[in-house]
């Protein structure tokens, strides 16, 4: 299979079984893991006074995005009486809460949810993390200290859970367990940590343990991607201290290129172009890999240049064509051509005119244009190109609820489905209507 056919299909391979409604949104990045809308018949700018809000939904803390499947919307948070607006990178013990909520996508009624006590040892411990995954009647949950469930969708009934740290003997890292799991055919693919399991592949329907593979010196954040190159299918993850190919079938080794994240911290999921694999992360790290045609290896391209790339921090990159677009850890907003790492234009799009630090807004393509979510709570309509950020419109949704940097945010990816955007903060979710 030529390569560039192959890389087209990457992301479309990530998304596993998941067998659902066209327009529901299951997982993060949703349908398939690539934060593209695929809907038509949706408003081209707001209604005066913003869109139709079809209900609102009291919740408490967390920065995983909603989940949207079957009629169902699945929502994560931690219920705390402690102040969890601490300062950055302080680590401090909170008592709480973690919760799962399943809502009525027609009205945000509770259908049902699943709660237990969890203490948090992290730094930013609003809440968790990760994104409910929906596939095949199950949803599966990740907290951010490791408690992993997998539970039907219709009533919340537990299937299976798995505690990952008491089971892979692994640590909490700085900011809690944050890679979004993956469902690939009959597994549940997800970074566990401890010797031997950086990553770990269980049995979607039993929790059972499949395969483990590498051990890092840190557990890390980056979600496991596949991705199609070589004429073979690839799990590629970017750990601490390299960037590694797996077999997804086995955890086999393919290829690993050394490279030092800081603080562990490469959160994006990596993204291609054409035959270039790119990575970025915390305190000016970015790396282009070239993968090969015929076989599953890489080579460097550049690492670590200097007014190059995309640093990112808390928000995933898209790439669209041969330019990715993106948010450096300082805030900027940067069109950049892959394969020279050239910026050809910068910005701060979505975001106040001065950058501020891990300034963050969440990119997710419909058609011809491009939906953001910004840290300001604004729903935004724009255009990306390599000429630049033009925006359309923008309508207030949420009042910026959690503290960064000294100033108020939200951080919690969107979910779009059904001609709907669902959108949630520290106290509240929110669904509006998006249909022309």
């Amino acid at each position: 299979m030529p390569i560039r056919f192959a890389l087209a299909l990457s992301v479309a391979a990530a998304a596993g079984s998941l067998a659902l409604r066209a327009d529901d949104w299951p997982q993060w990045m949703g349908p398939k893991r690539d934060n593209v809308w695929r809907e038509d018949g949706v408003l081209d700018k707001f209604p005066a006074g913003g869109p139709k809000v079809v209900w609102r939904t009291e919740i408490a803390g967390g920065y995983a995005g909603p989940a949207v499947a079957d009629g169902r919307v699945f929502v994560s948070d931690y219920v705390t009486k402690d102040n969890v607006n601490v300062d950055n990178f302080k680590l401090a013990e909170f008592s709480g809460t973690e919760r799962l909520l399943a809502l009525s996508e027609k009205d945000g009624a509770v259908l049902w949810k699943h709660e237990y006590p969890v203490k948090y040892k992290i730094s930013y411990p609003a809440g968790p993390r990760c994104t409910p995954v929906v596939d095949d009647g199950k949803v599966y949950f990740l907290g951010a200290e490791g408690m992993l469930s997998c539970r039907t969708a219709d009533k919340g009934t537990l299937v299976w859970e798995k505690d990952l740290k008491a089971t892979y003997k692994a640590k909490t890292p700085l900011w809690g367990y944050a890679a979004h799991p993956l469902v690939d055919g009959k597994k549940l693919i997800t970074l566990a940590g401890g010797e031997g399991s950086h990553v770990v592949a269980l049995d979607k329907a039993t929790g059972a343990e499949i395969w483990k593979s590498q051990t890092s010196p840190e557990q890390g954040y980056c979600p496991p991607t596949i991705i199609t190159a070589g004429g073979k299918r690839q799990l590629v993850l970017l750990r601490p201290n390299a960037v590694t190919s797996l077999d997804p079938e086995t955890g086999e080794k393919y290829w690993s290129v050394p490279y030092e994240a800081t603080n562990g911290s490469i959160i994006m999921s990596p993204v291609v172009s054409k035959d270039y694999l790119f990575a970025g992360g915390y305190l000016k790290k970015n790396l282009l890999l070239k993968l090969d045609a015929e076989k599953p290896a890489a080579e460097v391209v550049w690492r670590d240049k200097k007014g190059a790339g995309i640093s990112p921090v808390n928000v995933q990159p898209f790439v669209d064509g041969e330019t990715l677009y993106g948010f450096n850890e300082d805030g900027e907003m940067f069109g950049v051509e892959v394969a020279s790492g050239k910026r050809v234009w910068t910005g701060t799009g979505p975001l106040p005119e001065k950058p501020a630090p891990s300034g963050t807004a969440f990119i997710v393509r419909q058609g011809d244009r491009y939906w953001l979510f910004a840290e300001t709570g604004d729903l935004v309509i724009a255009k990306l190109s390599p000429k630049g950020y033009e925006e359309i419109d923008r309508a207030k949704i949420l009042d910026p609820t959690n503290n960064a940097f000294g100033r108020k945010v939200v951080w919690c990816a969107p979910a779009f489905a059904n001609k709907r955007a669902y959108l949630r903060n520290d106290k509240e979710i929110v669904c509006v209507d998006l249909a022309k």
